[in-house]
């Protein structure tokens, strides 16, 4: 069905498919909401197989031509978009900030400023696509040459769209890839703007942009024949309908899935800068909204009470507010649908026998509020691991709180998950620390700091968190090259 519009404030975009801006050949559209606001700011076309097919048939066509590019010469697009990204940077983020809810000081901004980062990142790497020489023997001449996959299919949520939208966008192209990208139903808009950015730099049908839902659109772009690989970010489940697309054509695919990440704290961290850190890991000033937050916070018992209280009061001074306010520290929740469920947890932390709520709680009971899908940052005590809350992942701002006395049973414990992707040590002891990290079933752990990932960090996940990993020079080769041997015999 095409969505009605009345109010004339709303933009109507459309979509970047072989350097042409155009609408769904269906003529169908999606609306996108403000959810700090619940008003409804854009709509989008709603994309479908007859849109993809165009799209991977134009970036088939662009990698014949797109992969004999120079590398330096795609490295130096790659750095012009990064120049562009900047110069936009302002009407960028408050773009992500009216689509996302997420505040626009605390997460838009600085999204967009790492955005801009990896573009140059993977510019500057664009002379390192090297092979090697191989010694077979004397009289031969055996070497590696490293070679674009073809088109990647790339699909990205909507917690940090236009940052996702850049981890796949920068290596793909500066491998020698052209990609076909669909944006998140519900935060579209940002990615199409970068999209605008990279048509005005690339050459046509080197990057096409697409919305729609996941399975008229997603679900043929993953399927189509002429894709060499696929690249998605999201929840475990739909990882594994992507997994299931790629072994159907034996594709190489990258997965970064979800996470329910542990933050161990060892009985001698009990600084300020501790505190503010397991703020900044549990990623409250996202909604929590980040695969990567330290939702199980593992305290010994000897400073349990101590770190809780303070804690409380840290989390307790965050304002939760329209994301595009300067004052705002967290914004708010993405959708409804979101907003129910989290609510529905908070919930069953209320009704938990065993459980205290330190904080925030359901946002029936906060008359302060305002209108949009906003929640006060929530702090459970309680005393076990297997707990619902300290197992699935909430995408929400909810933390469990777990006490814990021997270092075997802690590790034991955060590995006790099938998840994998982040964790947290906070010690002054560095051998404990070390030996944690080094135990810990994460494939991204962060000792004394809950910062967020930066260009070189090797970032992925264990077990259902994922497969493949992003953010360096070792993720773009793994991701999207692969290696060819020609060896040649010199006597002959």
């Amino acid at each position: 069905m095409n969505t009605v519009v009345n109010d004339q404030k709303v933009r109507r975009q459309l979509m970047l498919i072989g350097g042409e801006w155009v609408p769904a050949a269906s003529g169908e559209t999606i609306a996108v909401e403000n959810p700090g606001r619940r008003q409804i700011i854009a709509t989008v076309p709603r994309g479908g197989a007859e849109d993809v097919d165009l799209a991977v048939k134009k970036a088939h066509a662009a990698f014949a031509s797109w992969k004999r590019t120079p590398p330096r010469e795609r490295g130096r697009l790659l750095q012009t978009i990064a120049e562009k990204i900047e110069a936009e940077h302002e009407n960028l983020a408050r773009q992500v900030a009216e689509e996302t809810g997420n505040a626009l000081r605390t997460q838009a901004r600085p999204e967009i400023k790492i955005a801009a980062d990896i573009f140059r990142y993977f510019g500057g790497l664009a002379s390192e696509l090297k092979g090697e020489t191989l010694p077979l023997g004397h009289d031969l001449l055996s070497f590696t040459q490293r070679e674009p996959l073809g088109v990647v299919a790339a699909v990205i949520p909507w917690n940090a769209p236009f940052l996702l939208a850049s981890l796949k966008i920068a290596p793909a192209l500066c491998a020698g890839n052209t990609v076909v990208m669909k944006t998140a139903e519900d935060a579209p808009l940002a990615v199409l703007e970068l999209a605008k950015i990279c048509s005005d730099v690339l050459p046509s049908g080197t990057l096409s942009m697409l919305s729609g839902t996941g399975q008229e659109c997603g679900a043929p772009l993953l399927n189509h024949p002429l894709v060499a690989k696929l690249s998605f970010t999201g929840s475990t489940a739909v990882g594994k309908l992507v997994m299931e697309a790629a072994a159907k054509r034996v594709l190489p695919v990258s997965l970064e899935l979800g996470g329910k990440s542990p933050s161990i704290v060892y009985p001698d961290a009990t600084d300020d800068w501790v505190i503010e850190g397991l703020v900044a890991a549990m990623r409250f000033t996202r909604q929590s909204q980040s695969c990567t937050a330290g939702s199980r916070l593992f305290l010994h018992r000897k400073i349990y009470d101590n770190v809780l209280e303070r804690l409380v009061e840290a989390t307790s001074k965050l304002r939760v507010g329209d994301p595009l306010a300067e004052e705002s520290d967290v914004g708010a929740i993405i959708n409804e649908r979101q907003y129910n469920k989290v609510c529905g947890y908070i919930e069953d932390g209320m009704k938990q026998s065993g459980s205290k709520l330190l904080c925030g709680g359901h946002p029936r009971d906060d008359k302060s509020l305002g209108d949009g899908y906003y929640l006060r940052p929530t702090i459970f005590a309680q005393g076990t691991n297997d707990w619902r809350l300290a197992r699935e992942e909430i995408f929400g701002p909810v933390l469990v709180a777990i006490p814990w006395e021997d270092e075997d049973d802690v590790i034991r414990m955060a590995n006790d998950s099938h998840y994998g992707l982040a964790a947290y040590v906070w010690t002054h002891d560095i051998g404990k620390a070390l030996r944690a990290a080094r135990d810990i079933e994460s494939g991204w752990v962060q000792v004394n700091q809950g910062g967020g990932q930066m260009p070189g960090h090797s970032y992925g996940g264990y077990k259902q968190s994922g497969l493949g990993r992003e953010f360096s020079l070792a993720a773009m080769l793994d991701s999207f090259t692969q290696t060819k041997n020609i060896t040649v015999n010199l006597v002959r």
